[in-house]
């Protein structure tokens, strides 16, 4: 596997990470709830580490924008899936073009 592979594995699981903790900060009420704040203080680590040896191998600016796209359309529809956010059609319209912008950075990147 090549390392352009790699990174790109390390940055999907990086950004799914992120949607774990962004939810993960619901659930801390502040940090004043123990194990949520465990949870999502681990995961913001691994996330920021995943990124970290993805941005040695992709461009930086490719690495933060899929990291940062992964993170708000995962934490958006889990939203909608846990605490009943908005499912207008123009916010859904509009989530749909991040994942199209998240592919389309992945796909035009060297």
């Amino acid at each position: 596997m090549s390392p352009t592979s790699i990174a790109w594995i390390y940055l999907v699981i990086a950004g799914l990470l992120e949607v774990c903790w962004a939810i993960g900060l619901k659930y801390t009420q502040g940090f004043t709830k123990l194990w949520p704040s465990v949870f999502t203080l681990i995961t913001l680590a691994a996330s920021m580490f995943l990124l970290a040896k993805a941005a040695q191998t992709l461009p930086i600016g490719t690495a933060y924008a899929v990291w940062v796209g992964i993170g708000a359309l995962g934490a958006a529809m889990l939203g909608i899936m846990l605490f009943q956010e908005s499912v207008a059609p123009m916010r859904l319209m509009f989530l749909a073009l991040l994942l199209v912008s998240i592919l389309g950075l992945k796909f035009t990147s060297a």
